[in-house]
């Protein structure tokens, strides 16, 4: 097997089916507690699922009667499950349209130390007068406005994330100095719609950075995936074309059209298997593998790989009833075909994903 196929699931209240709490063996209580998020990701590492990823919205639910209309906030969720899991990547959903940049980055750091070097984010916009008028700062804005931002908000992150050398806290008790201020430094961040002046209060995360991600979910953010490591191409019948262009050296085809002011900067991690700046690329699909079965999947996961993807995202309807199946039949059978790695692969998200841990910009130029 030349490299594994990499494997996600999606958290997501009681699965991607919104009847899905309503379940004959499912309390419904354990969605509020955590419970059946801890539980799911549990199954999964065992299983030797590479990361989870959890689903949030800025928008408050439907009041509608069979449907659960609250959800917990997945980076919330994401620090739950993190002390009770050991390998499995974690990566919650963060809204940057009305969320300052500062503190998204020192969340997203916090949960990487928090999990030993297994976090990462999916940066998603907002768009809807719902979310503006929930949050209260400003006007909702065209998609192609609120993905630009959202590239300055994954710039601005990496450099805050930088800001600290790694060898910046020293516990010098004899001086009485537990860090060395020589090796933080400002980042001094300009972008049209904020600035940040830094240094972060979050020491530099085990990762470098932790993993940036991205939903291609239409133009805007496929243009907006040229600055992410890992993305999460939908199901389509276009998937080899739309991997091509995400694997393109130029990145042309997805590029945005400049507007005069600065770019963030393009991703300088790389694998062994792909050019820098190369994003890993999951096919994003919802399943119901407990009443399909897992067969028509792994012929599906095959025609994605070879059409160039490197894994797969899976969406369960029901994470009670989908997830064990995911795990017991489903990477069992990639495994059978050579497709899956073995499911004691530990370390950090970066080193399962294939990817470099970046060099700190700040600590050569600060000499």
């Amino acid at each position: 097997m030349s490299r594994p196929v990499i494997t996600a699931i999606e958290i997501d209240g009681a699965g991607a089916d919104p009847g899905a709490w309503r379940g004959p063996d499912l309390d419904p209580r354990a969605i509020l507690t955590g419970e059946l998020a801890v539980r799911a990701a549990q199954r999964a590492e065992a299983a030797g699922v590479d990361l989870v990823t959890f689903a949030d919205t800025l928008e408050a639910p439907d009041d509608v009667p069979d449907r659960v209309s609250v959800r917990l906030d997945a980076l919330g969720l994401a620090a739950r499950v993190a002390p009770v899991t050991r390998r499995i990547g974690l990566l919650p959903t963060i809204t940057v349209t009305h969320t300052e940049p500062f503190h998204v980055q020192a969340s997203v750091a916090t949960l990487d130390h928090i999990s030993g070097g297994r976090a990462g984010w999916i940066a998603d916009v907002s768009t809807s007068a719902e979310a503006a008028a929930v949050i209260g700062r400003r006007e909702p804005a065209p998609a192609a406005e609120t993905w630009r931002e959202a590239r300055y908000v994954v710039d601005a992150g990496r450099r805050l994330w930088d800001s600290w050398e790694d060898d910046a806290i020293i516990r010098d008790a004899a001086t009485g100095r537990y860090i060395d201020r020589e090796k933080l430094h400002y980042v001094d961040f300009e972008a049209p719609t904020f600035s940040v002046k830094g240094p972060s209060i979050v020491p530099r995360p085990p990762q470098g950075h932790p993993i940036t991600a991205i939903r291609a979910t239409g133009p805007e953010a496929l243009a907006a995936a040229v600055d992410a490591e890992l993305v999460l191409l939908p199901e389509s019948d276009d998937v080899a074309a739309q991997v091509r262009a995400l694997r393109d050296g130029d990145r042309r085809s997805v590029s945005v059209a400049s507007d005069g002011g600065p770019r963030s900067v393009a991703v300088t991690a790389d694998a062994p298997r792909r050019r820098a700046g190369q994003p890993v690329v999951l096919v994003s699909v919802g399943v119901r593998p407990h009443g399909e079965g897992v067969e028509r999947l792994v012929e599906a996961i095959e025609r994605w790989v070879a059409a160039g993807a490197d894994g797969v995202h899976l969406r369960p309807a029901s994470l009670e009833l989908d997830v064990p199946v995911i795990a017991e039949q489903l990477l069992p059978a990639l495994r059978e075909r050579g497709l899956a790695g073995p499911g004691e692969r530990a370390g950090s998200l970066r080193g399962r994903l294939g990817l470099r841990r970046p060099a700190n910009r700040y600590a050569r130029s600060a000499r």
